[in-house]
């Protein structure tokens, strides 16, 4: 495996992610930020955050396996949420457990996340884009 995540002694360790990702593969994948849009380009949970994070992050999925790529290549993860507040954590954090549910996912890789004032139409809450690295 390419990717080794670590918590370094002196920084806070959060549930979620790993603080620090080591990449030693020779291949990287860049993946476009992926939304809640199914096969047909229609939006999934039209106003549920939960329901478009949980879509997205499957969406990645999908695009990672195209690529020859898991979650386990993972090496950053960056989340883009329109108009964040922090009360709005749990609902992502729901969508994203539900993803990884049915994934089988259980790396955690580091992850930015980025309140933003609007995504590429007014009805996507959420994006996620992945950069990997595979041998």
């Amino acid at each position: 495996m390419a990717i080794t995540l670590l918590n370094p002694e002196g920084l806070p360790k959060i549930d979620v992610y790993r603080q620090v990702s080591v990449a030693t593969g020779s291949k990287l994948v860049f993946l476009a930020g992926q939304v809640a849009w199914d096969a047909d380009g229609v939006t999934v949970g039209e106003g549920d955050l939960a329901a478009q994070a949980e879509r997205a992050y499957l969406n990645v999925g999908t695009a990672l396996t195209e690529a020859g790529a898991t979650f386990d290549d993972v090496a950053k993860l960056t989340v883009y949420v329109v108009d964040w507040t922090p009360d709005k954590m749990p609902l992502l954090l729901e969508g994203i457990s539900r993803a990884t549910e049915k994934l089988g996912v259980t790396s955690a890789p580091p992850v930015t996340m980025i309140g933003v004032a609007a995504l590429d139409i007014p009805e996507h809450l959420v994006e996620i884009e992945a950069t990997a690295v595979i041998d």
